[in-house]
């Protein structure tokens, strides 16, 4: 996968970005804070809004636009001035961003037979209440081999559909 000189990484939730930014401090990923729009990771999910926010800035080359989304019906329909210049690539993480904790405690095969949704079986059977949370998860992937590890995990079992991203594809 290859990126622009300039990436902006959008992120749907709390917990993404926090997952986001621990890759990017450990230089874990495919592509360098650097290389960010304001070198972070952003939260605006609107195309029009991101239009006018960010590329009204003028920039010089094309743009890749990263977005870390656990929906896959979710459009970002750019305008037709925009549209060469931006390269989307959308990165699912669904079911949900619960499953890297669950891969993390080593809980899939006990995940799988409760027949569970992924937050209920969280709470409920691992005692995490606020998986989605931004300090929960900066607490809980300290350590950023836990997270690649659960995200290799997760990218072996799931089912992928041919030609989506997840976030083990952005891993160096």
């Amino acid at each position: 996968m290859e990126f622009s000189k300039y990436v902006a990484c959008i992120c749907e939730g709390a917990a993404e970005e926090v997952i986001i930014n621990i890759l990017l401090d450990h230089d874990k990923l495919i592509f360098h804070r650097s290389q960010l729009v304001e070198e972070k990771p952003l939260r605006c999910r609107d195309a029009k809004k991101f239009e006018e926010r960010y590329l009204r800035k003028g920039f010089s080359d094309k743009i890749s636009v990263v977005r870390i989304l656990d929906s896959r019906r979710e459009n970002f329909r750019l305008s037709k001035a925009y549209k060469h210049k931006v390269d989307v690539i959308n990165v699912i993480t669904a079911p949900e961003i619960e499953m890297l904790v669950i891969f993390a405690e080593n809980k899939y095969m006990d995940f799988k037979a409760s027949r569970k949704k992924p937050s209920e079986f969280c709470e409920q059977d691992l005692g995490f209440g606020t998986v989605k949370s931004k300090t929960f998860t900066e607490n809980y992937f300290r350590d950023v081999n836990v997270l690649i590890s659960a995200i290799k995990e997760y990218r072996q079992i799931s089912r992928i559909p041919a030609g989506e991203c997840t976030l083990a594809d952005l891993l160096k």
